[in-house]
């Protein structure tokens, strides 16, 4: 009698134990360090399904860092519900977000400075340990913000093989003019950051409740308290007829003050890829991708990057 019971016990808690011997966990952001060709160790942050169908790398702004633009927390909400990282990774991607130098994670290095040469290296390095930890995958595909398309855009130029496709979001620049902006300072002024300026971006009343911009606002601050300083802007040479093979999805917010129609329209006319999309999100600004249109930035992002593609032969 009693030999029953205790197997009947057993058996009743066996279901609760296998349980908790295999949970099944969701993504969860994690921390890596790769090194760059100069031996400085480049922050990268990501979020991994179990069986990843693909790969993306994400290249933040001029400003804020990787963690409040990408994996951005929100009081009150769930953990997951403003993340890129784990948005990305709810579509069956493998997703990488790096902190350039000077940002977020990523000391700066002696001198102090960055330049678009130097970050493009290192972005590229980080697509080819990206590619080594997924040998079974394509090439990821690289995502730029703001000056992050800047660099996603020099990369394509000059390192198409390393990426299997590139999204340009938010692109700020006439790409028939160039970069204006250049710094005379000897020594690099490391200004400090202010809430006005990690708000400044939110525009479209009703876009966003007040609590995301809030919540935005004090990430930055603790993610990015010095601005990143660059020079040598003259390195930004865009060259968009020269990318001919890659897959190019170019996306901005309709009321986007820094990347306009008129100057994106530039950019898509000379991209030579006839593999290019254009979309333009309603109701929406330079931070599209953690506002109420999120899901919608999303999914027209993994929707291109879906969409059924012929196999292009190599150029010679």
């Amino acid at each position: 009698m009693i030999r029953t019971a205790c197997l009947a016990l057993l058996l009743a808690l066996l279901p609760s134990f296998a349980v908790q011997a295999q949970p099944q966990p969701g993504p969860q952001t994690r921390h890596w360090q790769v090194q760059a060709d100069d031996g400085l160790p480049l922050s990268v942050w990501s979020r991994l399904p179990a069986n990843p169908r693909g790969t993306i790398l994400l290249v933040h702004g001029r400003t804020w860092s990787s963690l409040p633009n990408f994996d951005l927390q929100v009081p009150g909400e769930p953990a997951d519900a403003r993340s890129v990282l784990a948005a990305f990774a709810g579509a069956g991607y493998a997703t990488y977000a790096l902190d350039l130098r000077g940002y977020g994670g990523t000391p700066r290095d002696r001198s102090g400075w960055n330049t678009p040469d130097r970050a493009v290296a290192d972005v590229t390095e980080t697509l080819q340990w990206i590619a080594r930890r997924h040998p079974q995958l394509p090439a990821p595909t690289l995502l730029g913000y703001s000056n992050g398309a800047r660099l996603a855009l020099l990369v394509a130029q000059a390192h198409p093989q390393a990426l299997s496709a590139s999204v340009l979001y938010g692109f700020p620049d006439d790409v028939d003019a160039g970069v204006a902006q250049e710094t005379s300072a000897a020594q690099p002024p490391r200004e400090r950051t202010t809430a006005e300026g990690a708000a400044s971006d939110f525009v479209v009343a009703g876009a966003f409740p007040p609590q995301v911009r809030d919540a935005y606002v004090a990430q930055a601050l603790a993610a990015d308290p010095v601005r990143s300083d660059w020079r040598e802007q003259r390195q930004f040479r865009f060259r968009p007829e020269a990318v001919t093979t890659l897959p190019v999805l170019l996306i901005r917010g309709a009321h986007d003050p820094l990347a306009t129609q008129e100057e994106n329209a530039k950019l898509y006319a000379r991209l030579g890829s006839e593999d290019r999309s254009w979309v333009t999100l309603p109701q929406a600004d330079h931070v599209a991708h953690v506002e109420d249109g999120h899901a919608a930035w999303v999914g027209a992002i993994v929707d291109f990057l879906q969409r059924p593609r012929a196999a292009v032969a190599p150029v010679d």
